[in-house]
């Protein structure tokens, strides 16, 4: 097998497996639509300045070496190669759409467009026409250069310049730099050294992984429109839920925004199945990635919690309290398992790619991540608006994804089209989060 070429850094074998899970059928790209203001590049009249918004990204990039690597094969494995980046390939003028309800249906479409293999895997989007003197951004990124976590660092570096020297995670970008996995809900704690783990440990993390693996091939849950193969029309719809009211009412049951964010979503999928007279399983069981402590210069770097949500409980209340009880244990548990063992490799990872069309395991993907801590500018222009879209992969019809930024929590839905309707099930969404905000007020007005 001939040895590295000069000047080429290896895949990480999570950032390998996102690599070889993509499908022509199943694009495997996390996206990032958004809103932009006058300002910068953009002008008053919300025309974008295209050549000028590529000299601004020319000065970032150099910070962000990933952005000029493609993936090419570097004997049996892949490598990131340096190659000299073309910016009119990848920061692109497109035609108007049709209002917010246009940005959805071209997120949608390029949800299953797939990125050029002989160039670096992302594109920048400008798309007049989503709202009177603005414009439209779309950043599409493989899922092999960026999980959530790494995405958003991204966008911070390239919307704020200065977000390298505050301290963001650029380490999965090719730089050299000390991991900061944020959560919506908690920060992860860096040990503060590596520790050899005992034999005992070794053989409780085997068994883990053995368990996991068989879980895959487990009928966990009968067979509804949640699950079945994936179509190629797709359905987006963007729901925004003010964050200091989401918390205030998850805090009455003990709760998180996560916590929320998963009562609201199975609660939404819960009404789905029933407006089409499906019968519903008792838990509707999600996926949710939990970001690791140790991510160094991997794109990816994420365990995987499995919550059995559970299905048939009218009060918000009390299926918001059911569904902290589950999470508590599991973060840490996925933390601790990281990564998912099959997809450590490149043959398991192909076993898994065939095996996730005809699992019955798990029903939908919710991810939620910290965005930004302050507004952001695009070379001066204001992001006013920002919603995550991550993949639906294997035979799951729905994901949630859902971003903190600007006092609001973005949540982005996409689903196989031919399956559920977007439109109603973000509809759902916001009211159930609306639900779950309300449970603040009504503690206040509870006597005593």
């Amino acid at each position: 097998m001939a040895g590295p070429v000069t000047g080429r850094e290896r895949l990480s074998a999570a950032d390998a497996s996102n690599l070889v899970m993509d499908a022509h059928d199943q694009v495997n790209v996390f996206l990032m639509a958004g809103v932009l203001g006058p300002g910068g590049p953009i002008g008053g009249d919300g025309s974008p300045d295209v050549a000028a918004l590529r000299t601004a990204f020319a000065a970032v990039v150099p910070s962000a070496p990933r952005l000029s690597q493609q993936i090419v094969p570097d004997g049996r494995k892949f490598a990131w190669e340096p190659v000299s980046l073309d910016l009119s390939e990848h920061v692109r003028l497109v035609d108007p759409v049709d209002g917010l309800s246009g940005l959805e249906a071209l997120c949608a479409q390029l949800m299953v467009t797939p990125l050029p293999l002989d160039r670096p895997l992302w594109e920048l989007l400008l798309v007049p026409g989503v709202a009177p003197r603005r414009t439209g951004l779309v950043f599409r990124i493989h899922h092999a250069m960026a999980d959530g976590v790494a995405a958003v660092r991204l966008i911070e570096l390239l919307l704020d310049p200065g977000a390298m020297e505050n301290g963001s995670d650029v380490a999965a970008l090719g730089s050299p730099a000390v991991a900061k996995p944020r959560s919506i809900d908690e920060a992860v704690v860096q040990p503060a050294a590596r520790v050899s783990p005992s034999l005992r440990t070794r053989w409780r993390t085997l068994a883990s992984g053995v368990e996991r693996t068989t879980a895959v091939f487990r009928h966990a849950v009968p067979r509804t429109a949640l699950l079945g193969p994936i179509g190629p029309r797709r359905g987006i719809a963007f729901v925004d839920m003010p964050l200091d009211a989401l918390g205030a009412g998850a805090v009455t049951a003990g709760a998180t925004i996560n916590d929320a964010l998963l009562t609201a979503v199975v609660a939404a999928a819960e009404g789905a199945l029933r407006a089409r007279g499906e019968p519903v399983p008792q838990v509707l069981p999600a996926t949710v990635p939990v970001a690791l402590a140790d991510r160094g210069r991997s794109g990816n770097a994420v365990g995987v919690m499995l919550v059995p949500l559970p299905t048939g409980i009218a009060d918000v209340a009390t299926r918001l309290r059911r569904v902290a009880e589950l999470t508590r244990p599991r973060k840490a548990d996925a933390r601790a398992r990281g990564t998912f063992e099959l997809t450590r490799t490149r043959v398991g990872t192909m076993l898994f790619s065939r095996f996730v069309r005809y699992q019955r395991l798990i029903v939908m993907f919710v991810s939620n991540v910290r965005g930004p801590r302050h507004p952001l500018a695009l070379a001066g222009a204001p992001l006013e608006h920002v919603w995550p879209i991550g993949p639906v992969q294997g035979n799951v019809r729905l994901g949630v994804a859902a971003l903190s930024y600007d006092g609001l929590l973005r949540c982005g839905v996409h689903v196989d089209a031919d399956a559920l309707d977007a439109e109603v099930f973000g509809d759902a969404l916001r009211r159930e989060l609306e639900r779950v905000a309300a449970l603040a007020g009504a503690a206040n007005d509870v006597p005593g």
